[in-house]
């Protein structure tokens, strides 16, 4: 999709955007917070965790994903293959990552209970962000995204050349 740095920097502020704001929604609903924060510090939290979403995309998430999905799919000509890959990879490590966020945003909004185990809690956190995250990513946010993209960025690129 992406052919040059400045198109993976659109992809990934378009990606990222979509994912980290139905991803914040959902952990909103998760935590019982929406009728309880006020409208502003609902978008300073999707703010922050955007933030911290697009730096891990572009560096350390995004990169190794992208390694590691090429490698796996390296016998095969059919594009879907690699792209399914790439996705689910980016999912796994993004999930992993930003649910370590997520319980630390958790544990300053609801305060740390002496019973909790970090380990569990951040277990329970990554899986039922993984449930949700996987097929929104494959289903509807990876094809999206990339309509959009090829529709309104790569076109708006080649209208230029021409």
């Amino acid at each position: 999709m992406p052919t040059t740095k400045k198109e993976s920097l659109q992809f990934g502020l378009i990606m990222c955007f979509g994912m980290v704001l139905v991803m914040t929604i959902y952990n909103f609903y998760l935590n019982g917070t929406i009728g309880e924060m006020t409208l502003i510090e609902g978008i300073t939290d999707f703010l922050i965790g955007f933030i911290i979403a697009f730096i891990l995309d572009m560096f350390i998430v995004g990169p190794n994903a992208k390694k590691v999905a090429l490698n796996l799919t390296v016998n095969t000509n059919k594009k879907i293959y690699t792209v399914l890959a790439i996705s689910i990879c980016m999912v796994l490590g993004m999930a992993f990552f930003m649910s370590i966020y997520g319980l630390v945003s958790t544990y300053i909004h609801n305060g740390f209970n002496s019973n909790s185990v970090v380990a569990a809690d951040y277990f329970a956190i990554f899986g039922k962000n993984l449930i949700i995250a996987l097929p929104l990513q494959i289903i509807i946010m990876g094809p999206l995204v990339r309509f959009i993209f090829v529709r309104y960025v790569q076109r708006s690129k080649s209208d230029i050349i021409v």
